[in-house]
């Protein structure tokens, strides 16, 4: 049997299909405003998903970026100390040869290479208690405001027990450095060393066999240096790493969350006309006549 198809049916037939229409032109409009695929999970659940996990790795990279900016400002600050510190120890290295000339020195002379062993010392000393954001960068886990006490030079820092930045999933790297290893600590500290020279000038001493002390402090200084250049070069590399890996996340994330501009005008065009013409059909489709209302 052949069913009955009436007015009220065609009507209602008629506007889901008009519905559907504006809804699909509401989409389109609404991806060419905001240039994003999908407004809530449940307009797309698989690109969700996926986009949740892309904005989770991109989080972490991000907490990565920040230990490795944080990371790079305590290895930087330490290589900087290291390095002034390298050559102080020169200088006062060059002051003691002059000393040790003993006879072709007058007191005023020595008096004079005294002092300034005496200021380098003090200068030593400030380099060693270079902080980053207060935090000391050769006391290690310490919060102590200095790593050495002046006058005593007591190490405050704990011997090793680095601060330490974790970098990747699986990597992290120390940052600062042990200030006992590089300077020594108390009376035998590179601090005290300089000092003593001083006194023993004054004191008309032959300073030659202070030579081999201050080589081997500076060997110790040239040492953390150099540890301390394979942590920046690594923390570099890291760096590196982590911008490639977050450029890739970012395309990945493009990929998912964002439109193509053209394709979805070009969409909306085609939906407009198609919703015109239902409106067209529909309008002409459900005209009434007497006819319809006699049945």
């Amino acid at each position: 049997m052949i069913g009955r198809i009436t007015s009220s049916t065609m009507t209602q037939q008629s506007l889901r299909t008009l519905q559907t229409n504006l809804a699909d032109r509401e989409r389109l409009q609404n991806q060419a405003a905001s240039q994003r695929a999908f407004r809530t999970p449940s307009e797309d659940p698989a690109a969700a998903a996926t986009a949740l996990g892309v904005h989770g790795e991109q989080s972490r990279l991000a907490q990565y970026a920040r230990n490795l900016s944080d990371g790079m400002a305590w290895v930087t600050s330490v290589d900087t100390a290291l390095g002034a510190s390298t050559d102080l120890l020169n200088r006062a290295r060059d002051l003691t040869a002059q000393g040790a000339n003993s006879g072709a020195l007058s007191p005023t002379a020595r008096e004079s290479i005294a002092q300034e062993l005496e200021t380098i010392s003090a200068e030593l000393l400030a380099q060693a208690n270079t902080t980053v954001l207060g935090r000391s960068v050769f006391a290690g886990t310490s919060d102590a405001g200095g790593a050495f006490e002046p006058g005593t030079f007591t190490f405050n820092g704990s011997p090793g027990d680095g601060v330490r930045r974790r970098i990747s999933d699986d990597e992290t790297v120390r940052v600062d450095f042990d200030g006992s290893q590089a300077f020594g600590v108390g009376a035998d500290s590179a601090f005290a060393l300089l000092k003593d020279i001083a006194a023993e000038l004054r004191g008309g001493a032959n300073v030659g066999s202070r030579l081999d002390d201050i080589d081997a402090r500076l060997k110790d200084v040239v040492a953390a240096r150099g540890t301390t250049g394979a942590r920046q070069v690594q923390i570099e590399r890291a760096t590196s790493q982590n911008l490639s890996t977050s450029t890739d996340l970012e395309a990945r994330r493009a990929s998912v969350e964002n439109v193509d501009s053209l394709e979805v005008l070009v969409r909306l065009q085609s939906a407009e006309l198609v919703f015109q013409s239902a409106l067209q059909v529909t309008a002409k489709s459900l005209q009434t006549n007497l006819l319809e209302f006699l049945r």
